[in-house]
């Protein structure tokens, strides 16, 4: 079952990083084309309004990133507890519930490495370097934001 929680994790952060590479490439091929998405996303957004959903993220930037360090410092900390690492792994999801944009993507990256890494330390193993790989991925993809908020992601 967490396998398969593993591979759908997985699926999603590989479909967060081709969106997160091919956001430069409509800004200078389709600039008209940006204001027509630009219109529907209000309407869009007036909802996630009532529920909340923004009012955390004021600060959200700063705050996602302190929070990525602070949980990959304590996975880190972790030595083959597999109920540590699905701790992790459930607050790396409030966290990305709580970020937006690319910022969502530190937090997956982080949940498939700490589901990945509780499989596989019931079984004594390592997690895949895929998962290894997502994290860095993630981090290389928001260190420039977290930067400018001065705040260096750590690996």
């Amino acid at each position: 079952m967490k396998r398969i929680l593993a591979a759908a994790a997985m699926a999603s952060l590989a479909g967060l990083t081709a969106c997160s590479v091919a956001t430069p490439a409509p800004d200078s091929t389709t600039s008209t084309a940006a204001p027509a998405v630009s219109a529907p996303a209000p309407s869009t957004a007036s909802p996630s309004r009532s529920s909340d959903a923004s009012t955390p993220q004021s600060g959200g930037v700063k705050e996602a990133c302190e929070t990525f360090n602070s949980l990959y410092a304590d996975y880190k900390a972790i030595k083959d507890d597999s109920n540590a690492y699905e701790d992790i792994y459930l607050a790396a999801q409030d966290a990305k519930d709580a970020a937006s944009g690319n910022l969502m993507g530190l937090f997956t990256s982080l949940s498939v490495l700490a589901l990945d890494h509780s499989t596989a330390a019931k079984s004594g193993g390592e997690p895949e370097q895929a998962s290894k790989d997502g994290v860095r991925d993630a981090v290389f993809a928001n260190a420039q934001a977290c930067t400018a908020e001065d705040v260096t992601l750590r690996l």
